[in-house]
């Protein structure tokens, strides 16, 4: 290990790490104009990361390794703003746009109002303060006289500077977002979790930045604008002024604002982007515009409730109203039963609607969908066109309710929800609803490793009924094989190679490969270590579930119910008779001097990769976990640890250097 005093040439590297890394930051988030791969960023991330964890006295609070804290926190303090956060008025016709003109004008005789116009972004609003040129609180909007800190969460958004060149006390106002695709990706993981998922991009950003576990914010790929700037206490002389400023601090800034000398300019910019919001990778509801001058700003005042000087011009609502004229489920690769309703179409934002995801069944219930139904939908950005509510008044005689199925819809399997989630799903692996994704998911580079078993070939596969289930890849002959698309007899003999080759890939990618709610590549090595064969998890009981690391109860309940089905069990019966290896490797044969042993490995192990350290230790029976708890044995530290050798002191988990490990698995080094 290196010595514990950091020296003037650690000093000088770290310092320089941090520079490039806030460089590139800004670059990327601010700038929108990437310098570097992500995988050259990510190794400066990893020297300064390494070089702290080596010399600790070299960290410091607005490092770019400090955004994400190691603890939840456990509440929000109150905090009340220096100047009120005030809402603004709104409209949704030009007249409305117009009567807001008149009135700045009529109590600024004589003046030549100019105005800024931005995009008014649908999300929450935050007070950033900077003392000393270092972030020091992040507050929301809240009633906008006070709002709850949530600094911890706000540091984790990496497009706000940590520290901005600034002496004195500077307060960047503006809106927290969740880009679509971000929102997109979270309700699909929330689907998958049976959570219930998020109604829109606003709801989302917002629940995101009031999570306690700073960790789980910086997962989400928050976002921000700045549009308000305050330098001790006093707003720049314009608005616009203002917005360059603050991009010149560092803060990011709506690109698509524009600076508007006359009402008419302002209409132009509204028209425009009213036809072009679709284009966004985030929600506008509307534009927002501004008188730009601060003098003026401070002549026309403010209502009781909002300033005289500011107006939102709302988008037309891209919603209308059609006609439920059936409701399906359908059957994705986990087996997740999703109704769906089928409308009659109607044209929505360009774009001709026919159906609409009505996401579980309790939404369905809730909202009391029926077939029959006219219902308003709603489209936003890319996201998929929702079903706000039903009309009832309209709703005929006959409309019928949807009576939500006891058994999977395509195969007729048993369905399982599991207490307390939403979401219904079929656990047959084989059902032929699930198989295209499964053969995929199994042939994945993670899991049976079957190079040249891509979508296109599964696809003829399906289509040629040569595959009807995952077993039968183990029975595919070269004559059939080679007489598909590009297919070829070369080709052909290359991948039942593959597919015999992955055979022997061991229990833990044969657990991964099949499926199984919850059990992800980790905890399939886990589990394949735990139990040594598929047939001895089989057996397992929730009790002996539970005691193996990442398992709790729901994982528990999950793997047992898939072992339940009579079709897995028939899956693996026809598994086995192909011969596919269902034991860890040496586990079940060999000594197992550390079974029952939890093991975390932290660092770098010299002449040895962290999966090669792994195996060492599944092959005599240990558990690898991937964080340090109380349940862990020790923990194995190498060159350039990590947070976990923090964590472990904490808990006063046993340390173990390389020298100890080599002996404890009988490696020389």
């Amino acid at each position: 290990m290196s010595s514990s005093t950091a020296g003037a040439r650690e000093r000088a590297r770290a310092e320089a790490l941090r520079r490039q890394i806030v460089y590139h930051e800004r670059k990327y988030y601010v700038d929108n104009d990437p310098q570097v791969s992500d995988e050259e960023f990510d190794r400066l991330v990893r020297e300064l990361r390494d070089l702290e964890a080596r010399f600790p006295e070299l960290i410091t609070p607005e490092s770019p390794t400090q955004r994400v804290g190691e603890r939840p926190v456990e509440g929000f303090a109150s905090v009340v703003h220096r100047t009120p956060m005030m809402s603004i008025d709104n409209g949704y016709g030009e007249d409305d746009l117009r009567e807001f003109d008149e009135r700045v004008r009529k109590l600024l005789p004589g003046r030549a109002v100019a105005y800024t116009a931005e995009l008014k972004i649908d999300g929450l609003g935050i007070a950033l303060v900077y003392r000393g040129g270092k972030l020091a609180q992040a507050v929301t909007r809240g009633d906008g006289v006070r709002g709850d800190d949530v600094t911890a969460n706000v540091r984790t958004i990496r497009s706000l500077p940590l520290a901005i060149d600034a002496p004195g006390e500077v307060e960047a106002r503006g809106e927290i977002y969740l880009p679509f695709k971000s929102f997109q990706a979270l309700n699909r993981d929330r689907e998958e979790a049976g959570e219930p998922l998020f109604a829109n991009t606003r709801n989302a950003a917002a629940g995101s930045v009031r999570l306690l576990d700073p960790r789980l914010v910086a997962a989400r790929n928050l976002r921000a604008f700045l549009y308000y700037l305050f330098i001790d206490g006093r707003e720049e002389p314009t608005q616009w002024g203002s917005l360059l400023e603050l991009k010149k601090l560092g803060f990011p800034t709506d690109p698509h604002s524009r600076l508007c000398p006359t009402i008419d300019d302002v209409l132009a910019y509204y028209r425009e982007w009213t036809a072009k919001r679709d284009t966004l990778d985030f929600d506008a509801d509307g534009i927002v515009i501004k008188v730009d001058d601060a003098d003026e700003r401070r002549d026309l005042g403010a209502t009781a409730k909002s300033p005289r000087w500011a107006f939102a011009y709302k988008f037309p609502a891209r919603q209308a109203t059609t006609r439920v004229n059936d409701i399906v489920v359908q059957v994705g690769r986990t087996g997740a039963l999703t109704p769906v309703a089928v409308l009659e179409p109607v044209k929505l934002a360009g774009v001709t609607i026919s159906r609409s995801t009505l996401h579980n069944e309790e939404e369905l219930r809730r909202k009391d969908i029926r077939v029959g139904d006219h219902v308003l939908i709603e489209r936003s950005g890319d996201v998929i066109p929702q079903v706000v509510s039903v009309m009832m008044d309209r709703r005929p005689r006959g409309a019928r309710r949807f009576a939500w199925p006891g058994r999977c819809p395509v195969c007729g399997s048993k369905i399982f929800k599991p207490e307390g989630e939403v979401i219904s799903r079929c656990e047959n692996a084989s059902c032929p609803a699930r198989i295209r994704e499964s053969i995929l998911h199994f042939a994945g580079r993670r899991a049976m490793d079957i190079n040249g078993l891509g979508e296109a070939v599964v696809d003829q596969l399906l289509a040629a009924r040569l595959v009807r289930s995952i077993p039968d890849l183990y029975g595919l002959e070269l004559d059939k094989l080679a007489a598909l698309d590009r297919l070829g007899a070369k080709s052909a003999g290359n991948l039942l190679d593959e597919i015999e080759a992955s055979k022997s890939r061991g229990l833990a990618r044969l657990l991964f490969a099949l499926g199984i709610r919850h059990v992800g590549e980790r905890l399939a090595q886990t589990l394949a270590a735990r139990f040594g064969s598929l047939a001895a998890l089989e057996k397992a009981g929730s009790d002996e579930l539970v005691q193996v690391e990442d398992v709790g109860p729901k994982v528990a309940e999950s793997i047992i119910f898939f072992f339940a089905q009579p079709e897995n069990h028939e899956l693996i019966e026809r598994l086995r008779r192909t011969g596919v290896v269902e034991r860890a490797a040496a586990a079940a044969d060999g000594p197992r001097p550390l079974a029952g042993q939890v093991f975390v490995i932290t660092g770098t192990l010299s002449g040895l990769s962290r999966d090669e350290a792994r195996g060492l230790l599944e092959a005599r029976g240990a558990e690898v976990g991937s964080s340090v708890t109380r349940k862990t044995t020790a923990l194995i530290v190498g060159e350039s640890p990590g947070s976990k050798l923090d964590r472990a002191r904490e808990l006063g988990v046993r340390t173990i250097g390389e020298k100890e490990f080599r002996e404890l698995v009988g490696r020389e080094g």
